[in-house]
């Protein structure tokens, strides 16, 4: 039995180290976009369509665009598509096209069968830009003056096909603070950037759906949304079209630029991330790895130190034991501090790490009885990529 506490503990060092160093080196790689050109440079010169998927965000749309009406150095085409929406979300977007002539009002049609009603409002989006920049958000988003200058030029600079924007996460109640901030931590855990960044290997792509920034021409010969259409989770499925047919994807920190608050309490929360997991870990055999992985990183630390505190493991293991805590809590706290701000998710983690694996498995066992996905008051079966 000594033999085998002593390997558990050795075991959760060993994945702590791992994962902590993985991240250490992934906030190397995920920068925050340039800062913007002065003086002169703020000239018109940079034109962009902005694509707005809006289905019931009578809540939202009206922050997200004022902010768009405040951007610098950009000449902008803002297209919202109301899709099909039932509280009032096209009247206040036709008040701000009336005032504002870059502002347009498109009307959705009804989603064809074998669609998801996202890809296919931003694929109606694409098809009515006027520019060759685009650049799709969320409706929930909203941006700093300079963001969209920013962003397009990052993309410019990295020359990449698809950049993505993580913006910084809002939260406010507590389902949101122990899980919302685990989008950052994963990314940085689990995604091996060098990877990502210099290859085009379709697993290593990854991205944020709230903040895309791409052009006409790739966005074409990807396929766009097209090629993703029963997807409900375009964060990490379209960088993956994009790199079926050769094209480079990258992604860069936008919490300077971007801010969102993506759902308001926690049983929004839970159905947004059950709704995305088929797409990402709920699948095999991923999800059983996934899970020993992390359970054995950011919860074994802290069952090993109440079972030392408990006198169950020996006292020659307290170094082992107290390194493994602070390993594995270094990557939540970076992350508290660095984007989202959450007392509560730091103190709690590996209680956001349990719920997080719960959804997971919720969400593969819903898959396996076939059971529908609901969102947004529409039904979509679950696809397994």
């Amino acid at each position: 039995m000594t033999l085998l506490i002593t390997g558990l503990v050795l075991v959760t060092l060993f994945a702590s180290l791992q994962l902590s160093t993985l991240f250490l080196i992934n906030l190397l790689f995920f920068r925050r976009s340039g800062a913007a050109e002065d003086s002169a440079a703020k000239a018109l010169d940079l034109c962009v369509s902005v694509l707005i998927p809006a289905r019931n965000e009578a809540q939202r749309i009206g922050p997200l665009l004022d902010s768009l009406l405040q951007s610098e150095g950009v000449r902008l085409d803002v297209c919202v598509l109301d899709d099909e929406s039932r509280d009032g979300t096209d009247t206040i977007v036709l008040s701000y096209a009336e005032r504002h002539p870059e502002v347009r009002l498109l009307r959705g049609m009804p989603v064809p069968p074998g669609w998801s009603g996202k890809q296919y409002a931003c694929w109606q989006l694409a098809q009515q830009a006027r520019f060759s920049e685009f650049v799709f958000l969320d409706a929930d988003v909203a941006l700093a003056p300079d963001a969209l200058r920013r962003a397009v030029r990052h993309r410019q600079r990295r020359d990449a096909d698809l950049m993505s924007g993580f913006p910084r996460q809002h939260v406010g109640t507590l389902g949101e603070q122990l899980l919302i901030p685990l989008i950052h931590l994963i990314l940085l855990c689990l995604l091996p950037f060098p990877l990502m960044r210099w290859t085009r290997m379709k697993g290593a792509a990854a991205g944020c759906g709230q903040f895309f920034v791409t052009t006409k021409e790739a966005y074409q010969f990807s396929g766009g949304h097209s090629a993703i259409r029963q997807s409900l989770h375009d964060g990490i499925m379209l960088p993956r079209a994009y790199r079926a047919v050769g094209l480079k994807t990258d992604l860069f920190d936008a919490s300077d630029i971007a801010s969102c608050r993506m759902y308001t309490c926690f049983e929004e929360t839970w159905s947004g991330l059950s709704k995305n997991a088929t797409e990402g870990f709920a699948q095999m055999p991923v999800l059983p790895i996934i899970t020993v992985v992390m359970l054995l990183a950011f919860v074994s630390p802290w069952v090993c130190l109440m079972a030392w505190s408990a006198g169950w493991i020996d006292g020659s293991l307290f170094v082992p034991v107290i390194l493994s805590c602070f390993l594995s809590s270094l990557p939540r706290i970076i992350c508290g501090l660095r984007f989202d701000r959450s007392a509560w998710g730091c103190l709690l983690f590996p209680v956001s790490i349990v719920l997080f694996l719960v959804i997971q498995w919720t969400a593969w066992f819903r898959q396996w009885r076939g059971k529908p996905v609901q969102w947004r008051q529409r039904s979509y079966e679950a696809v397994t990529p």
